[in-house]
């Protein structure tokens, strides 16, 4: 079969797409044919040789976490999925052909492949970072970088538990902030007296990276009240960096229960081949989407 791997650190250049032996589904996984895998900042963080604390690999290793697709092997002790379901989830190396998968859940009516692929970790991180930062109902949540992945899920998911969202993106996607339901305004120079007009900020949440921490600890007053999941120096300002996934299971059933009822929609940007990783993770480095990339198998 045919799987993106890379046997060193490094820049883009470093993955290949190669011929690879097939995996096979262990106790409590599945196998899927993969129709699509999601891109995610932390295939290219891995790819680099960052937060290999919260997730160890060893090299040569494929790279992905999300996938879409079409079950073809069941593991021992899986009850409750038959051969041929089309499913999404979390597994390893799902930039291939073929995939394993240890969280899962049937796809939503409606979805594409490409969709699908979409949510997994996305929504997981939504729901995981609305919890850790606390706020609650009624509440004012400035989410910086809000126009991706994580930020259309959590501009949607915050709407529907009534708290007030602001977000900041580029110029060319602030209609599609509002569009979610959030207020809007770009992050270039004079941002934080911007956010400031809009409201008092309750609790921040930092998506892009962008070395805006400590801005977002003044615009709260207090470091606790700031999570990020891009900025690995977030600690030193007393910020919480959240790089430990909860659990994929839970958060894939909430994920269907939302999408099933149309309150949750993230739309794909863009699609890539399996040759074309390279330049998806160069995207994905360089931010400013509005929702998600995929690779298309």
């Amino acid at each position: 079969m045919k799987k993106v791997s890379f046997a060193e650190f490094g820049g883009p250049e470093v993955l290949r797409l190669i011929d690879a032996e097939e995996p096979h589904a262990g106790p409590g996984q599945i196998r899927v044919a993969v129709r699509a895998a999601g891109v995610n900042p932390v295939d290219w963080r891995l790819r680099e040789g960052q937060v290999l604390g919260a997730h160890p690999l060893e090299l040569p290793s494929g790279v992905g976490l999300d996938a879409a697709g079409v079950v073809d092997e069941i593991g021992p002790r899986v009850r409750g999925v038959a051969l041929g379901d089309r499913v999404f989830g979390e597994g390893a190396s799902t930039y291939a052909e073929l995939a394993v998968l240890w969280a899962w859940a049937p796809m939503p009516e409606g979805l594409t492949f490409a969709e699908a692929a979409g949510y997994p970790s996305v929504v997981e991180t939504a729901l995981r970072v609305l919890r850790e930062v606390g706020v609650r109902p009624g509440q004012t949540l400035l989410v910086s970088g809000a126009s991706g992945g994580v930020g259309s899920a959590v501009l949607q998911i915050a709407r529907e538990r009534g708290i007030k969202v602001i977000g900041t993106a580029g110029a060319a996607n602030q209609e599609y902030l509002r569009a979610l339901g959030a207020l809007a305004t770009t992050y270039d120079e004079g941002w934080t007296a911007r956010v400031r007009s809009l409201g008092e900020i309750d609790a921040a949440l930092d998506l892009a990276g962008s070395g805006v921490v400590p801005e977002l600890v003044g615009l709260t007053g207090d470091p606790r009240r700031v999570v990020s999941i891009a900025d690995l120096d977030a600690p030193a300002f007393g910020v919480r960096f959240s790089g430990t996934a909860g659990s994929m299971t839970d958060a894939l059933a909430e994920a269907v229960e939302l999408i099933a009822g149309g309150r949750l929609h993230i739309p794909v940007e863009k699609s890539y081949s399996l040759a074309e990783a390279a330049q998806a993770h160069s995207d994905s480095r360089a931010g400013h989407a509005r929702g998600r990339r995929v690779i298309l198998v």
